[in-house]
């Protein structure tokens, strides 16, 4: 009869530890071989039908609105930050085309005005989008955030995307950028 061996905590805890570093180890690697490639959204395909917002597995979904200031002009009425039947051109919720306000709009001075994204409100709805691509010059545009996105093997918002703008690009290049923000990467 084979002898019982005693289980001691030291031991068990080397094994767990163990465990859990091979599961940490093998979802990374298994994050970083699948061919190299992430999750994109091309900007040029993109139609901003909203489906980013609802459709990420993340609770706050990992597509961001970005902004090409290099392409930008600087508007005092930006059709990505006011709604198209706003009454007076100022900061007021109600003018605000952004859903959760995280657009911020500084003075820079007359008639410019300077538009950034705050990324923890945004969540990818990619209304400033639409409204700067309708009544502006096309600066704001949606991107998958690398640091957020879990790089899912079939990405549920690349299966309901209309227009087929979710696409893999090489990791080593991870963003599909406007104006010369491309040339610097």
């Amino acid at each position: 009869m084979a002898k019982d061996k005693k289980i001691t905590r030291r031991g068990f805890l080397h094994s767990a530890t163990t465990l859990a570093i091979g599961a940490i180890g093998g979802t990374m690697i298994a994050k970083s071989s699948k061919d190299n490639t992430v999750w994109q959204i091309d900007p040029d395909k993109c139609t901003q039908c909203e489906k980013c917002a609802t459709e990420c597995v993340l609770p706050l979904s990992a597509v961001k609105c970005v902004h090409a200031y290099d392409v930008c002009g600087y508007c005092e009425l930006c059709g990505g930050y006011s709604t198209s039947d706003a009454t007076k051109l100022d900061t007021a919720a109600e003018n605000q085309l952004c859903p959760t306000g995280a657009i911020k709009r500084t003075f820079i001075e007359d008639p410019y005005y300077e538009y950034s994204i705050d990324e923890e409100k945004c969540i990818g709805c990619a209304k400033c989008v639409k409204g700067c691509g309708a009544f502006g010059n096309g600066s704001l545009y949606l991107q998958v955030r690398h640091d957020r996105c879990v790089n899912c093997n079939e990405c549920l918002i690349a299966k309901v995307c209309p227009s087929d703008a979710f696409v893999r690009v090489p990791a080593k290049k991870p963003y599909l950028l406007r104006g010369d923000q491309g040339q610097n990467t």
